[in-house]
């Protein structure tokens, strides 16, 4: 997904977006971006280790094998430097954490900072319990749409996949300011058609897109 930084021009053509689609509809639409959103250390510090446990068991197989004998504490003493080793790597070298990492686990993990950002940003309390938020997680490549109990009764999940399908092409671009433009404009219409502006509506969400 997106590499590069988000530039303040892109924040606001983002937040230029939702202000004109929250114009339309008494909706509100919150955007959130997050580099990773699980830091991967013990599940890929397991991956690594239940690896280099079959390893052993295969290089053991084989000395037995071709009749090569070593003593057992110098065996030990190297797995023991060799997961130390591992270890401090998984440590100081973060990026390779998340390709030790089921991808269904990467994706609970996203899915779960979705539903917790949905509920620290306040999207859930607006008046009419219509708050939308647009979430991406890049490490994870996971982008979702939750919409709160009021819009979930009128709009059916096939639209917001359509959502997110467009909006992490464009993140596979490196133009996810391009493709939250576009997805709070589609969001937009939808509530609009639904959800129409009445008067006295309050803004009731900031309208900008959160880095985290």
């Amino acid at each position: 997904m997106a590499t590069r930084p988000i530039t303040a021009e892109e924040h606001a053509r983002v937040t230029a977006a939702i202000r004109i689609a929250e114009a339309k509809t008494d909706g509100e639409i919150y955007c959130v971006v997050a580099r990773a959103s699980d830091g991967y250390f013990f599940p890929a510090a397991f991956t690594a280790l239940i690896a280099m446990l079959i390893a052993s068991l295969t290089v053991a197989w084989g000395l037995e094998h071709w009749w090569i004998s070593i003593r057992l504490p110098h065996f030990v003493m190297a797995q023991m430097l060799a997961s130390a080793s591992m270890l401090a790597l998984l440590w100081f070298v973060p990026a390779l954490r998340i390709h030790l990492v089921p991808r269904r686990l990467r994706y609970q993990a996203a899915h779960a900072n979705a539903l917790r950002q949905f509920l620290a940003r306040n999207v859930h309390v607006t008046a009419a319990r219509t708050g939308v938020l647009i979430f991406v997680s890049l490490a994870e490549r996971y982008a979702v749409v939750l919409a709160d109990s009021g819009i979930d009764a009128r709009v059916g999940q096939h639209v917001w996949d359509g959502v997110v399908r467009d909006l992490t092409g464009h993140a596979a671009r490196d133009r996810l300011a391009d493709g939250f433009v576009q997805a709070v404009e589609v969001v937009g219409t939808v509530l609009a058609e639904h959800f129409p502006v009445t008067p006295g509506d309050v803004n009731e969400l900031d309208d900008h897109l959160v880095e985290i």
